[in-house]
């Protein structure tokens, strides 16, 4: 974090100082700007690369740094009106319009003003994530032979078996592929499964970014309700029924938002009413090691049980590690492997093989159990913390489930209370929150908010958050 601040101050005094050295004149020389800021000769390098990336200098090996040429005048915009109609014009003929509505997927990306309690985080905060042993892993992926030539476009065979050794059951590394991101696997996913204009059961409430997926697809969701024993078989065959879908997207672990995990009484009749209905179950194992320390025995993912090719099973590095380390997997039985895999070389190629060898090497290190064993601890800490403050401090938010996994709660609001004007009043407060109605892809039962707890800084931040919320929930209330 030092070295990281040096580089900044060293950058600013830079680019203050450049308007003493005309267009293509040289700047000192490094030795020179080590000796005068009394700084090391990593943190000059790194200082001139950022100035180099804004376009204020120009770096020449072996001859060293000049100021940049002043950049040419941008031309006035045109007029880009033209394009409301050129996107809309086959609206009316598509049986789903394709628009994208990122807003509930924003929610939890969009870095909150400095100051603000972040509740609507979807990641771990950086204090909780892995850097230091990422980094290293890095530092060894990229001097490994071969490191940077081009991957297998399945993925690399050890990633792909580490991955199908977490699933279990039958799957083995031949039927998994490697993929960017859980985002990336279920986007091939739905792609791969349903074509535009298809119904795509959905349960209800659920990820917002899943639902942005399946409407940019032209697919319709249909929701299908769940309590806190995950996805109710009964109404799932009632939907299969009615609508002739033929894919079901589940969270069968610490689903997003409720947190319900599926009864182990309901595993077997989702598979076996997928199965009858000759549909596919796509499954979201996407929180699967942020396991809370007090949660036992983790079921299976419902992948590792199912003999008949009826699970695509997505899973997920990033929300262990990092946003930026998007590794990820999907896993499928029978000739839906190849349509997901055509569909993945269309789109992205390969995953980049460094970050796959920086995978192996994380996953295999000490550091990792470690890391999941300090998370698995925080989580539990910080989900006790929000859960006394709500019930200390906003009694009136119903709190219906507490989690053992995953990173939010999921409350409901008293009825009658405006879900927008209390995130509004909340960000006014100093803390940002995730509404509810994004979750939901039909009109919602109630209003909620997505509370998250990984995100923030720590305990005491949570209670600063909640005490926050309190005053914006008497503000909406007068």
């Amino acid at each position: 974090m030092q070295e990281r601040s040096s580089v900044g101050d060293l950058a600013n005094r830079l680019r203050q100082e450049l308007n003493r050295y005309s267009p293509g004149g040289k700047l000192p020389s490094s030795r020179a700007l080590v000796d005068r800021y009394r700084v090391s000769p990593v943190t000059v390098t790194r200082a001139l690369a950022q100035l180099a990336a804004e376009g204020l200098v120009v770096t020449r090996p072996g001859a060293g740094a000049f100021r940049a040429e002043p950049r040419t005048t941008a031309r006035p915009g045109g007029d880009t009106s033209w394009q409301e109609v050129t996107l809309s014009a086959h609206a009316a003929a598509e049986p789903v319009p394709r628009t994208v509505d990122a807003s509930g997927v924003l929610a939890s990306l969009a870095a909150p003003p400095p100051g603000v309690v972040e509740f609507n985080g979807g990641y771990l905060h950086p204090s909780l994530q892995p850097e230091r042993a990422m980094g290293a892993a890095l530092s060894r992926a990229g001097r490994r032979p071969g490191a940077w030539s081009r991957p297998p476009m399945e993925g690399l065979p050890e990633l792909r078996e580490w991955f199908a050794r977490g699933i279990g059951g039958a799957v083995g590394a031949a039927e998994v592929l490697v993929t960017a991101g859980g985002q990336s696997g279920l986007t091939t996913a739905l792609r791969a499964l349903a074509p535009p204009g298809a119904p795509v059961l959905v349960e209800s409430p659920t990820y917002p970014g899943m639902l942005a997926i399946a409407r940019a697809a032209g697919l319709r969701p249909v929701p299908v309700p769940v309590d806190s024993d995950g996805v109710k078989p009964e109404l799932l065959a009632d939907a299969f029924r009615a609508t002739g879908a033929r894919v079901f997207v589940c969270q069968p672990l610490f689903q997003n938002p409720t947190g319900a995990v599926l009864a182990p009484a309901r595993r077997g009749e989702v598979l076996r009413i997928a199965r009858d209905a000759g549909a596919f179950v796509i499954e979201d194992d996407f929180v699967r090691r942020l396991v809370h320390t007090d949660a036992g025995p983790l079921p299976r993912p419902l992948a590792a049980e199912d003999q008949d090719g009826v699970v695509v099973h997505v899973g997920s590095l990033t929300k262990a590690t990092s946003p930026s380390f998007r590794v990820s997997a999907l896993a499928a039985r029978g000739p839906v492997l190849e349509r997901l895999r055509a569909i993945q070389v269309v789109d992205t190629f390969f995953v980049p093989r460094p970050l796959q060898e920086a995978a192996l090497e994380l996953v295999g290190s000490p550091a990792w159990p470690r890391h999941l064993r300090t998370v698995s601890a925080e989580l539990k800490a910080r989900r006790d913390a929000m859960t006394a403050a709500l019930r200390l401090r906003l009694p009136e938010l119903a709190l219906p489930h507490v989690p053992f996994g995953g990173y939010h709660l999921w409350v409901r609001l008293p009825d009658g209370t405006d879900e927008s004007a209390l995130v509004a009043a909340a960000l006014r407060a100093g803390v940002a929150v995730a509404p509810g109605r994004p979750y939901f892809s039909a009109e919602p039962p109630a209003a909620h908010l997505r509370l998250s707890f990984a995100a923030v800084a720590g305990t005491e931040e949570i209670a600063e958050g909640v005490r926050r919320l309190r005053t914006a929930y008497d503000e909406v209330r007068i």
